[in-house]
């Protein structure tokens, strides 16, 4: 296949997208990891509060589950940046973003994982446990709409084929 025929639509090689592809993943990565980590480091200081000794055993093994989703969710989401330092200059940039974009969609995955299970012990302590699941039901449903609802619907909509 020539270069010619690799050209897409916006007449750039396969190194040319995957330059403007990686410099958009690290953007969208950028607000991904700053909400992660600041979401992440709250969570940390919880268990050095007065109060956590209060909680039930179910609301510690809650926020237990809470951290290791909030930790694996920080890995995946900076992931992208570990990789690209590895394997720059190797000639795989291509192959990298892929990568990369696969570890970022795992770590919203597992962002939004965290901030249900951080809603519901927030909910679960502050309301004694009253009417959680509709609560935590209607902000993930809303999460599921601004997170894939509307793109999946915009990239149906808006792909030409």
């Amino acid at each position: 296949m020539t270069d010619q025929e690799r050209r897409t639509g916006r007449d750039e090689t396969e190194e040319e997208r995957a330059d403007r592809m990686w410099g958009e993943l690290i953007q969208e990565v950028r607000v991904a990891q700053t909400g992660v980590q600041i979401l992440f480091g709250f969570l940390l200081t919880v268990v050095f509060q007065q109060k956590y000794a209060q909680l039930s055993d179910v609301d510690k093994t809650i926020y237990i589950v809470t951290v290791v989703l909030g930790a694996s969710a920080t890995g995946a989401l900076i992931g992208p940046v570990s990789l690209h330092r590895l394997v720059a200059g190797r000639k795989v940039k291509p192959q990298a973003v892929r990568l990369a974009s696969r570890l970022t969609s795992i770590g919203l995955f597992l962002l939004l994982a965290t901030m249900t299970a951080s809603l519901v012990l927030i909910l679960r302590v502050a309301t004694g446990g009253n009417r959680v699941t509709w609560a935590v039901a209607a902000v993930v449903v809303w999460y599921l709409v601004c997170w894939y609802g509307l793109p999946l619907w915009a990239r149906r909509r808006h792909t030409t084929r």
